[in-house]
């Protein structure tokens, strides 16, 4: 079994991925009006519009209403990044933060608010874990 991707489901399909575009860098690629794809090296994030619900069972997502899940991103530079977001982001949980188990974080929400994180190691143990 291998991980592949995780998908948002969205009320506003070109919002949403203008927004993920835009704080990434990613360009998405569009499967058609109702799905689009972020690839990056380690994974997908992938954004699919209400209308492509029923396809799987009617009523099984719901946009805008996520409080479990958090996206990650690993970046190079979190406080650089942060600065870089003030104006694409509206919604920041915390600022850069030294997290126990050695990464720096910054936590914020996309515009369907769910969690996003963007991290950075910075304690050789961190670092070690994700340079295999």
């Amino acid at each position: 079994m291998d991980f592949v991707s995780i998908r948002i489901i969205t009320g506003d399909i070109k919002r949403l991925v203008d927004f993920y575009e835009n704080i990434t860098g990613v360009q998405a690629a569009w499967g058609n009006e109702d799905f689009a794809e972020l690839r990056t090296t380690h994974g997908t994030l992938a954004i699919g519009s209400t209308r492509t619900v029923p396809l799987f069972a009617p009523g099984s997502a719901r946009p805008a209403d996520n409080h479990t899940v958090i996206i990650e991103f690993l970046v190079d530079d979190v406080d650089t990044l942060y600065e870089k977001l003030k104006n694409a982001v509206a919604d920041f949980v915390n600022e850069p933060t030294t997290m126990p188990w050695g990464n720096r974080a910054l936590l914020f929400r996309d515009p369907d608010g769910n969690l996003v994180n963007f991290f950075t190691p910075v304690t050789p143990e961190a670092i070690e874990k994700f340079s295999r």
